[in-house]
């Protein structure tokens, strides 16, 4: 990920916090197969644990499941058993995006472009990075697999359902559906555990533009009327406050 200064977030627990908010990420891996393709990709919702808050290196730990149909499952566990291990030899990549991203028109830059005419299109978004060391929990046999699979689907059930849903007094459980169908599913997927080794994230909301500019660009999302565009309006407004300039 392209990281210029004016838009990078450099503070670890709001990267953290990020991945939180949008927990959806797209999981990539390089595998040498004869069978299944080099790099693979999947969007799965993970559950970040960070045991030690007020360490700022703690970049944390990621946990996630695939269906084991998925090809990308398949070259993993091709893979690990060709080799006699659990843990990827190489790193593999995370990105998560955040829900509002939009096209941004020239005509919003109010200052430059009647003054000197130089303004192009660019596009407004938000993402985080990580990288890590991925431990895959495959072997329907061993009871690391079954412990490791019971706990992230109970921890990630709840999450989405406090955190995303709302739902903080009757949350839908794991343990709401039939202990039988439950186990039955366990065994149509596999664990990913990734210890996180970088992390970074960008907020590219018109930080590189000039106060006018910035203006431009919130009125103009505004104007548009709609959640995204007031979302992005919002970002721009707060980020050109934090990146220093002096936009309202």
């Amino acid at each position: 990920m392209y990281l210029r200064a004016v838009h990078a977030e450099q503070n670890i627990a709001a990267l953290q916090q990020f991945i939180r908010a949008n927990p959806l990420g797209i999981f990539t891996t390089a595998i040498d197969s004869k069978t299944f393709p080099f790099l693979q990709s999947s969007h799965i919702p993970w559950v970040l644990d960070v045991n030690n808050k007020s360490e700022e290196q703690n970049l944390g730990v990621l946990r996630g499941h695939v269906a084991r149909a998925n090809p990308q499952a398949k070259a993993l566990i091709e893979h690990l058993t060709a080799n006699d291990t659990q843990t990827l030899s190489r790193d593999v990549m995370i990105l998560f995006n955040g829900p509002a991203h939009h096209y941004v028109t020239p005509k919003f830059y109010r200052e430059t472009k009647p003054a000197t005419g130089k303004v192009v299109p660019t596009w407004n978004y938000s993402a985080v990075q990580v990288y890590g060391r991925a431990t895959i929990f495959h072997d329907t046999k061993a009871t690391a697999t079954g412990a490791f699979l019971d706990q992230q689907i109970r921890d990630l059930s709840m999450q989405s359902e406090v955190d995303i849903m709302g739902y903080k007094d009757r949350p839908w459980q794991v343990d709401d559906a039939p202990s039988s169908y439950v186990e039955l599913l366990k065994k149509a997927i596999i664990g990913v555990q990734v210890e996180i080794t970088d992390i970074g994230g960008k907020f590219k909301m018109s930080q590189e533009m000039g106060v006018g500019d910035q203006e431009g660009v919130i009125e103009g999302f505004e104007t548009l009327g709609s959640d995204v565009g007031q979302e992005i309006a919002n970002t721009v407004r707060e980020r050109g406050k934090v990146g220093g300039s002096k936009a309202s």
